[in-house]
This record gives C-alpha cells, structure tokens and sequence, in this order.
C-alpha cells in the first residue's frame, strides 16, 4: 500500500493565503503574480530593507561604472 505525503503549504509573503509548494505553483513563495510584483515593488520604493550599514554615505556618488 503506497501512502502519500502530505503537500506541504506555505503562506504568500504577500496576502498570507496559504500556497501549494509543488512545481505546479508558479508564482511560489507568491500566491499569484500580483502577490509577486506587489513585493517587487516593495523592495524597489525600499519599503523591504535588509538591516545593516549602507554601503555607499548619502551624498557619496551612487554610480558603480
């Protein structure tokens, strides 16, 4: 007799909904691609920021080239 796993769920960063961690989710950790371009969107205006020193002084130039 052949059991299956239980599909582990994880909630979308986003909106909580629960998500499906199988390869069928696309969007995964996201519940959808709304949920995923919301979060990009968040990063980019830095609302999402990862704690540390900046690495570059306010009026330092900012150009890496």
């Amino acid at each position: 007799m052949e059991t299956s796993k239980p599909v582990q769920q994880v909630a979308c960063p986003t909106c909580k909904k629960a998500v499906n961690w199988t390869p069928a989710e696309k969007f995964k950790p996201f519940c959808s691609e709304r949920c995923k371009l919301i979060d990009l969107g968040d990063w980019a205006t830095e609302a999402h920021k990862i704690p540390g020193e900046p690495l570059f002084e306010e009026d330092e130039d900012q150009s890496v080239f």
